[in-house]
């Protein structure tokens, strides 16, 4: 594999990265609780990836890597990284304040007794 197209892998590696953190973003922001299971093992799975491309990337020389058109691909993967860095740091800030508080309890409504509806009944009527 040759260094260009192991810098192109690791690119579309973290666009999907990306795009994770931003489907984690929109399930933490709308529904306020957890991840759900899913999305975790979607995220182990995306990771995993990352070790090996990561091991591919440290076993390439650097020597390509002075190739303008390479550069650039490094320089927007490099972007690409911080916009996942700054995203996940605010999942894991949504995260802890979501889990900390736990889950919302939703309102149970009880039915009135009869004898509550009747005095109301008795007293709208009279």
């Amino acid at each position: 594999m040759t260094t260009s197209e192991a810098i192109q892998q690791h690119r579309q590696l973290c666009d999907d990265l990306h795009a994770c953190a931003l489907e984690e973003n929109r399930f933490l922001r709308q529904h306020q609780q957890p991840l759900s299971p899913e999305l975790v093992e979607k995220k182990r799975s995306l990771l995993e990836r990352l070790d090996q491309s990561l091991e591919n990337l440290r076993g390439l020389s650097a020597g390509p890597v002075r190739d303008p058109e390479t550069r650039d691909l490094l320089e927007s993967t490099r972007s690409r990284i911080l916009q996942i860095l700054q995203l996940d740091k605010e999942n894991e800030q949504l995260l802890l304040r979501y889990s900390l508080s736990g889950p919302k309890p939703t309102p149970n409504p009880t039915a009135p007794s009869a004898a509550l509806l009747q005095k109301i009944y008795a007293r709208t009527s009279a």
